[in-house]
């Protein structure tokens, strides 16, 4: 039997065999799983990014060759770092994931997105993918939702054939989302939650990795269009917490924090090292992170999301207390 979380086998895909596709800020958690998904599929690969160390791994999953590293600042402030028109040069297909939550954001996603979009349009890309996130905005008062907005119109104005995609927050099983509460979870015998009834809908990074894919294979049919890519369930944080908790066999407390109590430790702390939850973050969780229903969502790229509850067990066992020795939780 397949594993749940093992690519699908039923997809044969050959449009991007021996093409050289670049990720632009690819060696973060996404792109580690973008770029499997990619070299499955036969691409050539180009992984740019400021922090080159953490992709090393990827050369070892592709041919001798298929995979390239490059530094890479798009704010231009690095030293050493080579240029765009450098990254992108002989490009088939380019798809940019660079994003932040702190710093100068324009120039990051908002203005800089459009630096990226312009310099593959340039190099004579076929195919762009960008990826932004749910509740991009360019009219919102919170900054990441903003800049996002922005971006996303700088990039259809420098490659107006170019493919949005809006992720809901994404899982895995390295990820800093599931593991991080898990780790609360069996350390703290009280667990308080924020934002305990925000709303969100996970999705799988694979399931992500597999749309970004089929967006840059067919940019005849995807492009000039902006998807929200979101997983099955709707789920309120304090939902998640029970599941992860169940799943990881913990029995913390847990105290679903007023949004005031919130607001002030997310305000009062948010700017020190490790904090539980900065203030950008507090208002993005209170916003929520669904699909808003009003665009194409993940079906339309051909892919079925698959939930949360399907991965949890297994891949929280080493957070039991005798971790797959221990007694087996009954997740949910």
């Amino acid at each position: 039997m397949a594993r749940p979380d093992a690519r699908p086998d039923a997809r044969s895909d050959d449009r991007l065999r021996d093409k050289l596709v670049v990720l632009i800020g690819g060696s973060g958690f996404f792109g580690r799983h973008l770029a499997q998904e990619l070299l499955a599929r036969g691409a050539r690969l180009r992984i740019a990014s400021r922090n080159v160390e953490r992709g090393f791994a990827l050369k070892t999953l592709g041919n001798l060759g298929q995979v390239q590293l490059v530094r890479l600042d798009v704010t231009g402030k690095m030293r050493g770092a080579g240029s765009l028109a450098a990254a992108v040069a002989g490009a088939h297909g380019v798809i940019n994931l660079v994003g932040a939550f702190a710093g100068d954001l324009d120039a990051v996603q908002g203005r800089g997105a459009g630096a990226i979009a312009a310099a593959a349009a340039a190099a004579g890309a076929k195919a762009f993918v960008h990826i932004s996130a749910i509740g991009a905005d360019a009219e919102s008062t919170i900054g990441y939702a903003q800049s996002k907005g922005v971006g996303e119109a700088a990039v259809l104005a420098a490659f107006p054939g170019a493919t949005v995609l809006r992720p809901s927050i994404l899982f895995g099983p390295d990820d800093h989302f599931v593991n991080m509460f898990a780790g609360l979870a069996g350390a703290l015998p009280v667990l308080p939650v924020f934002g305990p009834e925000a709303k969100l809908q996970p999705l799988f990074v694979d399931d992500a990795a597999i749309a970004a894919g089929n967006a840059l294979a067919d940019p005849r049919a995807h492009g000039r269009r902006i998807y929200e890519i979101a997983g099955p369930e709707v789920l309120t944080m304090l939902d998640i917490n029970r599941r992860i908790a169940a799943a990881a066999g913990r029995k913390p407390v847990l105290v679903p924090l007023p949004d005031p109590v919130s607001a002030l430790i997310a305000g009062a702390t948010g700017w020190l090292p490790g904090a539980p939850i900065t203030r950008a973050q507090w208002l993005l969780l209170k916003a929520g992170n669904i699909a808003s229903g009003a665009l194409p969502g993940i079906a339309d790229l051909g892919v079925e999301p698959r939930p949360l509850e399907l991965f949890l067990v297994r891949w929280l066992m080493r957070f039991r207390v005798q971790g797959r020795f221990g007694a087996q939780a009954k997740a949910g």
